[in-house]
C-alpha cells in the first residue's frame, strides 16, 4: 500500500479542494485540456516540466498515467482515471475532517500571527453554509470560525459539556414531524439558559442520478423500487428526519434497501450516488448540485445556531451575529442552491421557534421495523 503524507502552507487557499497534491493536479490539467502543452500553461508551468514530472512519477508509481500516442488528443490512462476516482472520493468522504483539521491550524495561527483576531469555536451538523461563512466572516471581521463537523445530537451536548461556544442543529419545520426531533434535542436545551441564532433556511430531498432515471420522487419510490439507499449516522439531523418522514409515511426501516449504510456528510452521499454505488440519498440540494446530480425536494427546514445565553455579549458571537445581518454574506448565503437566508443572525426563542417544542412529551411517532 502507498503511503500518503499531509503537509500545508501558508497563503490563500484553492476553492477547488482541502487538501491538494501536485501530481493530482497535473493529471486534472491534462484531462480537462487535453494537451500536456494546454495543461502547462493553465498551471503556470512549462512544458518540459510538466513532461518530466508525469514521466518521474510514472517511474516511481510504476504505472502508466497517460496514454502517449504522438499527434492525438493526451488522454489519461486507465491507472491515471483511478487516481482522480480515489482523490474524488477520499476528498468528498473526508471533507468534514480535513475542514475541521485546516480550522485547527487556522485559529492556531490567527492567535500567533494576529493580535486582533478573534476566534470562535463552533460545533454543528454538517452544512455547505457554514463552510462558505467561515471565510466571509475572516474578509469581514478578522472573526475565525473553529468549525468541527460532527451530528446535530453531539454539537448540542459538546456546547453543555463547555467544549465550543456554538452549536449548529436543524430542524423540520413540520410539527407533525416533532417527535423524534423532539425527543434527541429537547432534553439538551432549556428555555432561559439556551438561546438561538438564525442562521438560515434550506431543502432536503433525495439526491439521485442525473435526469433521475429510476423516477424517485418520494421515500415511497425508494421502498417501491428497491432503489440502494445511502443514509446518515445516527445522532445526526437528517437522519433524525429521515425516519421522521419514514414513520410519517408509514414505512420501517427494513423497507428501505441500504438503510444501515452511513455516510458522514452530504458531500460524502452525494458522492456515492454520483459514483453508481447507491441510488438516492438525503441530503441538502447544495451537495446534490455540486457533483452534477439531479435533487428531488421534500420539505425546507431551518438551521439554526445556539449558544449559552451569557456568551451572547461576548465579542466573537457579536461579530459574528454582525456578520449574518449583513448584505455581502445574505447575498453570499443565497448563491448556494436550496438556501436562503432566514432571520440572520437574530436571537430567537426556543419554544417561540420549534415547532416541537409544545408537543406532549409522551408522544410518539415510531417507525415500523420489520
Amino acid at each position: 500500500m502507498r503511503k500518503v503524507e499531509l503537509s500545508y502552507e501558508f497563503g490563500a487557499r484553492r476553492q477547488d479542494g482541502w487538501v491538494r497534491n501536485a501530481l493530482i493536479d497535473l493529471l486534472h490539467a491534462v484531462q480537462e485540456q487535453g494537451s500536456i502543452a494546454a495543461a502547462a500553461r493553465v498551471l503556470g508551468l512549462s512544458y518540459r516540466h510538466v513532461w518530466g514530472e508525469l514521466r518521474r512519477w510514472e517511474e516511481q508509481l510504476g504505472h502508466p498515467l497517460l496514454l502517449w500516442e504522438k499527434g492525438q488528443r493526451a488522454r489519461l490512462a486507465p491507472f491515471g482515471e483511478k487516481l482522480l476516482w480515489a482523490e474524488r472520493q477520499a476528498q468528498a468522504r473526508l471533507a468534514p475532517q480535513i475542514e475541521s483539521l485546516r480550522a485547527d491550524l487556522e485559529r492556531a495561527f490567527a492567535v500567533a500571527f494576529d493580535d486582533k483576531a478573534l476566534v470562535l469555536t463552533l460545533f454543528a451538523s454538517h452544512d455547505d453554509g457554514l463552510s462558505l461563512l467561515r471565510d466571509v466572516a475572516v474578509q469581514q471581521a478578522q472573526l475565525h470560525l473553529d468549525v468541527h463537523f460532527l451530528g446535530s445530537v453531539d454539537a448540542i451536548a459538546a456546547l453543555n459539556a463547555g467544549r465550543c461556544t456554538l452549536a449548529g442543529f436543524h430542524s423540520s419545520q413540520q410539527p407533525g414531524l416533532g417527535s423524534f426531533t423532539q425527543r434527541a434535542y429537547q432534553p439538551l436545551l432549556q428555555p432561559g439558559q439556551h438561546k438561538l441564532i438564525g442562521f438560515a433556511e434550506r431543502s432536503q430531498g433525495l439526491m439521485v442520478a442525473p435526469g433521475n432515471p429510476m423516477r424517485l420522487h418520494s421515500l415511497r419510490d425508494v421502498v417501491r423500487w428497491r432503489a440502494r439507499f445511502v443514509n446518515r449516522p445516527a445522532g445526526t439531523g437528517t437522519r433524525l428526519l429521515f425516519d421522521e418522514l419514514l414513520a410519517r409515511d408509514e414505512l420501517s426501516p427494513g423497507e428501505v434497501a441500504g438503510y444501515e449504510r452511513e455516510e458522514p456528510s452530504h458531500a460524502a452521499v452525494a458522492q456515492a450516488v454520483a459514483s453508481g454505488s447507491a441510488d438516492a440519498g438525503l441530503g441538502i440540494e447544495a451537495a446534490a448540485r455540486a457533483r452534477g446530480l439531479a435533487f428531488e425536494p421534500l420539505l425546507r427546514e431551518h438551521y439554526y445556531l445556539v449558544c449559552l445565553k451569557d456568551a451572547l455579549d461576548q465579542p466573537p458571537v457579536a461579530a459574528l451575529r454582525r456578520v449574518l445581518q449583513s448584505a455581502p454574506w445574505q447575498e453570499a448565503l443565497a448563491s448556494l442552491p436550496g438556501y436562503a437566508p432566514w432571520r440572520c443572525g437574530e436571537v430567537l426563542s426556543l419554544k417561540a421557534e420549534l415547532p416541537w417544542w409544545q408537543l406532549p412529551p409522551k408522544r410518539k411517532l415510531t417507525a415500523r421495523r420489520s
